[in-house]
């Protein structure tokens, strides 16, 4: 049995980590392919994009259609239940955003990368 103190104990649990929310924002705008998404995501390893698309897909929140066909083609989309998260990474990327304009304000070199780019999580 599976005991938690706090219910954000097992949000962590499943969206925690360095690429989870950021998978679930790209997979709001749509059906995305997995080299779409590791070309969205610069510094992600192939290795580490499929286990963490395993793991949100055994969460329930991301689906994979495997295609039939040569060369093998595979995509993800979110579950309805995989959209009741992006309020929650909605809340974080904006939580971000604020955070970042405070550490500028108090002099910590940052770079918030444009518009276009940061569209992507969004």
């Amino acid at each position: 049995m599976k005991e938690y103190r706090l219910g954000i104990e097992a949000t962590l649990e499943i969206i925690g980590g360095k690429w989870k929310a950021i998978i679930i924002c790209l997979l709001m705008s749509g059906v995305k392919r997995t080299g779409e998404l590791e070309r969205s995501m610069p510094g992600i390893s192939q290795k580490v994009l499929i286990q963490q698309l395993r793991e949100l897909e055994r969460d329930s929140l991301v689906t994979r259609h495997v295609y039939q066909q040569m060369p093998p083609k595979v995509e993800y989309s979110l579950t309805e239940y995989g959209v009741t998260a992006n309020t929650i990474v909605d809340v974080m990327c904006t939580w971000g955003r604020d955070n970042i304009a405070l550490r500028q304000q108090r002099g910590e070199d940052i770079v918030l990368l444009s518009d276009e780019q940061t569209e992507l999580y969004e």
